[in-house]
């Protein structure tokens, strides 16, 4: 298969973009040493919508995501949030961007231990000093069913019980965007449906977009559509995907010898 279709293509695309790439290339390292991570990507995320990217082990998926969401630098090209560009962002603007209109799910919990699931939701706006919007709070934990577990601390919770912490804790705040990197990689399949139920559920219910990182074709089922990389390319897209489908597409990526 050729490097074709980077998106945007299709007519299905919203009119509204909640963060868009263009042209971004990624390099590592320098002479024999250099690594080219992601090659001239050019890519939108609608608003509202439920993004899955997928790809093989050094595809480029993680490295669009963290370029994309401000946590690692671009080599060329650009990358925005919205309105905002961040190529050339100061690094407390990068802070206060990431803050304000990102949210972040990963596969480590990365709860503090300390503090109780209710303070875990609400300590990145505890830290800037902001009061959440109470309604969108309880909207939010009725969401991810934790109303009963707010004064538990994550050593009195199980896994799936941590990770929707972990989302309320990224819905909370009411982002432009939430990125979510392999969020149900730590989970049991029961626990990962339900998680990624949730997320569903945001976007469909709250309007939320989410960009999520995924190997997993179960967990990619549940986007509208999955961008598809491979050697720092955009190679296909899938909208409303099926788990076989997405199989199906992997395979054919497979057989063209696009693993590494």
């Amino acid at each position: 298969m050729s490097h074709a279709a980077t998106y945007p293509a299709p007519a299905r695309a919203t009119a509204t973009v909640a963060a868009r790439a263009t042209n971004l290339s990624k390099v590592y390292g320098q002479g024999e040493t250099r690594v080219v991570a992601l090659d001239n990507v050019s890519v939108e995320f609608g608003q509202a919508r439920f993004t899955a990217i997928m790809g093989p082990s050094g595809s480029g998926k993680s490295t669009l995501m963290h370029c994309m969401a401000g946590l690692d630098t671009i080599s060329s090209g650009s990358a925005q949030i919205g309105d905002t560009e961040l190529t050339g962002l100061a690094d407390k603007q990068l802070t206060k961007l990431r803050r304000d209109k990102i949210g972040f799910i990963f596969q480590a919990f990365n709860l503090l231990p300390t503090l109780t699931a209710g303070e875990n939701i609400t300590l990145p706006m505890d830290i800037a000093g902001r009061k959440p919007d109470q309604q969108w709070l309880k909207n939010v934990i009725d969401t991810v069913g934790l109303s009963g577990r707010l004064s538990h601390r994550p050593s009195q919770l199980s896994g799936g019980q941590q990770q929707r912490v972990a989302v309320a804790r990224a819905l909370a705040s009411q982002p432009e965007i939430i990125f979510a990197d392999e969020p149900t990689g730590n989970l049991d399949s029961r626990s990962g449906a339900e998680v990624l139920g949730f997320l569903r559920e945001s976007v469909q219910a709250m309007g939320q977009t989410v960009v999520m990182v995924t190997h997993d074709p179960v967990a990619a089922s549940y986007a509208d559509r999955v961008v598809f990389l491979a050697d720092g390319h955009i190679v296909d897209e899938l909208y409303e995907p099926t788990a076989d489908a997405v199989l199906d597409r992997m395979r054919m990526f497979d057989s063209k010898g696009r693993t590494s």
